[in-house]
């Protein structure tokens, strides 16, 4: 006989909400049950006077609407967005994992797989910035990584820049804001850059840069390659204007750049295993050559 299903803490439309989650941004989150199509799902529920803050209700439904129409495998899908009791809810998926804080855990990361986090998140970014969005919240602490190890941005933050912060404050981490977000200056999709090349600093360092310019990263690992350096101090520069232009030639140069270090790994693999044996029957002849002289010596002196 299958449990009963657990009362829920509330109900919002169809959506029982079973369990308060760490918010990470604005108003309440919960994991919630979908009774419509039997899924588990996450549901924040937003203050009741965010709408004002923000620049309106109607303004606040339309851009929430319109993230529902992104869709990347490395972007939290947004499923549905209403309002209920004067209090509008958004509904996305349910992600099974931990933040990519827990992952960096204070060391220094394995470079490869410091490269694909990052070419995963600035994928998700350039396919936001193809439909106008501007992140703007970016962290490993907002990013999560699912149990099969692959980076899913928060989509609620996507359209930060297109009035979801605004005026509203605790919205999103500043830790990773490039020098002109952090000055209060105008920002576009090259800020964005800025916040993943951060992120990929400190995975690599366990440092975050600093704003007037940071050192190569080899300078604090020795393990990571030039390619990596000029890739992540591109992505750094304090001039807006000498970073990467988009977010999808970044992703691109990060990717030859994995294509480069998977080659190295394999030329050096195939290295071990050539010079492997030619080692071992090196040593073997060394041995040979060595027992058959003591045994020369041991004839000479018998005969003697």
């Amino acid at each position: 006989m299958s449990e009963a299903a657990p009362a829920p803490i509330a109900v919002v439309a169809h959506y029982n909400l079973l369990e308060r989650l760490e918010p990470a941004g604005p108003g309440e989150l919960f994991r919630a049950r979908d009774t419509r199509l039997g899924r588990t799902v996450a549901v924040r529920l937003l203050p009741p006077d965010y709408a004002a803050e923000v620049g309106g209700r109607e303004s606040l439904m339309e851009r929430a609407r319109a993230l529902i129409a992104l869709s990347h495998p490395n972007v939290t899908t947004v499923f549905d967005v209403g309002e209920q009791q004067e209090r509008i809810y958004l509904v996305f998926e349910f992600l099974k994992g931990e933040p990519l804080r827990a992952e960096m855990a204070g060391r220094q990361m394995n470079v490869r797989r410091a490269v694909e986090l990052a070419i995963q998140i600035a994928d998700g970014v350039a396919d936001a910035h193809a439909s106008g969005y501007v992140h703007g919240g970016l962290s490993p602490d907002s990013i999560m990584v699912t149990a099969k190890g692959h980076a899913k941005i928060p989509a609620f933050e996507l359209a930060a820049r297109a009035g979801f912060e605004q005026s509203a404050s605790g919205v999103r981490l500043r830790d990773y804001d490039a020098p002109e977000e952090a000055g209060g200056q105008r920002v576009d999709d090259r800020s964005d850059i800025y916040s993943v090349g951060a992120i990929l600093y400190e995975m690599l360092t366990t440092r975050r840069p600093m704003h007037r310019g940071a050192s190569a990263p080899s300078a604090s690992n020795a393990t990571v390659p030039s390619e990596v350096d000029a890739i992540v101090l591109k992505a750094l520069s304090p001039n807006v204007a000498s970073r990467y232009q988009s977010a999808a030639t970044f992703v691109a140069e990060l990717r030859t750049c994995a294509a480069i270090l998977d080659q190295r790994e394999r030329a050096f693999d195939e290295g071990e295993a050539a010079k492997g044996p030619g080692m071992n029957l090196g040593r073997v002849l060394a041995l040979s050559a060595i027992i058959l002289l003591g045994l020369g010596l041991l004839l000479a002196w018998m005969m003697r």
